[in-house]
């Protein structure tokens, strides 16, 4: 199992969001304590270490320290041309 941190960035991101979408992203969320074993995750091209959870319209950026076991929640967003 895996550790799974939220950085004061990505906490005030999810507060912006209207609660049902808030409630639907910490329990996905909550589902990365079982990395790589998750659904809808996928590597960022280009970034060592970075992954993005779809959850609808939403993205959430994190980053994966297999070695130590920690998912750190850096960016939680809707999907648009600014989210990666």
């Amino acid at each position: 199992m895996n550790k799974v941190n939220w950085t004061l960035k990505a906490l005030k991101q999810l507060r912006k969001l209207p609660r049902k979408q808030q409630v639907t992203i910490v329990e996905k969320v909550g589902g990365l304590a079982g990395m790589p074993d998750c659904v809808n995750v996928k590597s960022l091209t280009g970034c060592q270490g970075q992954y993005r959870l779809r959850v609808g319209r939403y993205r959430v950026i994190f980053s994966w320290q297999q070695e130590i076991k920690i998912v750190t929640i850096e960016k939680v967003g809707k999907r648009d041309e600014r989210t990666y």
